[in-house]
């Protein structure tokens, strides 16, 4: 007979294509840092005879890696490590967003958090650069303020300078998909509400001059006049404040997030 005693618990097989697991091991090495933006990777026949596995699953393992912008074709179609395009994340998560259906509450409430708390570290480590775009920018929103797509691009550029202006990555990943999609539920506000471009207009001003500054708490008081007063023009548009946020993918198409 069997000896009694705990019954032993096995590591689970892991069951993945064969594909997925050659795009999580490179995967791995890239996000680890043992391979670097700018390294070439062996070739797709070198691959295959490390790795053990048929050519045509490194391939696909590949694709998914391109698909992801983790790796890109460099001269001679050979396979570089890449930094995923800027775009392409704050996309990416604006749609994961955007199917996860959130409202305009939830993302006005995330917004309302993170702003202000953007100001408020621009308005310390902004560079002249950064100042200087901003500045541009405005200009450009006070002669274009009649034209509701160049105010919604504006405006989300205007947000994305300053928290790069804030000089913390974790804080540009984190807001950009959020500005996109709440931005994008702006598409009729101008035109139901035609005063919500010129106090746009107004609080860009002033969070500028501010950040120009270096006042740290106007900053952040006119940041937080500014997204108070994002919400009350959707109010006066009536618009539902708790229903999901409409994604519409055109809205996107000439619009930059880097």
């Amino acid at each position: 007979s069997f000896p009694r005693g705990k019954t032993a618990v096995l590591p689970q097989l892991d069951t993945a294509p064969g594909y997925r697991r050659v795009a999580d091991l490179i995967e791995a090495e890239i996000v680890e840092g043992r391979l670097k933006a700018g390294d070439f990777l062996p070739t797709e026949g070198d691959l295959s005879e490390q790795l053990g596995v048929h050519r045509s699953t490194v391939r696909e393992g590949i694709r998914s890696l391109e698909n992801s912008g983790l790796v890109r074709r460099a001269g001679g179609k050979r396979l570089i490590v890449s930094i995923p395009d800027a775009n392409s994340v704050a996309w990416a998560n604006t749609r994961a967003l955007g199917l996860k259906q959130v409202s305009f509450n939830e993302l006005w409430e995330t917004q309302m958090e993170l702003e202000p708390f953007c100001a408020r570290l621009a308005a310390q480590r902004m560079t002249p650069d950064l100042e200087l775009a901003l500045q541009r920018n405005v200009e450009r929103l006070s002669d274009q303020i009649n034209d509701d797509a160049a105010v919604i691009q504006s405006d989300i550029e205007f947000h994305r300078l300053v928290a790069e202006a804030a000089a913390n990555g974790a804080i540009s990943l984190v807001t950009a998909p959020i500005s996109l999609l709440l931005f994008s539920a702006t598409i009729k506000l101008y035109q139901t509400v035609p005063a919500a471009r010129h106090r746009l207009l107004k609080a860009h001003q002033q969070i500028l001059a501010s950040l120009v500054q270096k006042d740290v708490a106007l900053a952040e008081t006119w940041m937080k006049r500014h997204i108070l007063d994002f919400k009350r023009g959707y109010e006066v548009a009536g618009f539902d404040c708790n229903a999901p946020i409409a994604l519409q993918p055109q809205a996107f198409r000439n619009m930059k997030y880097d």
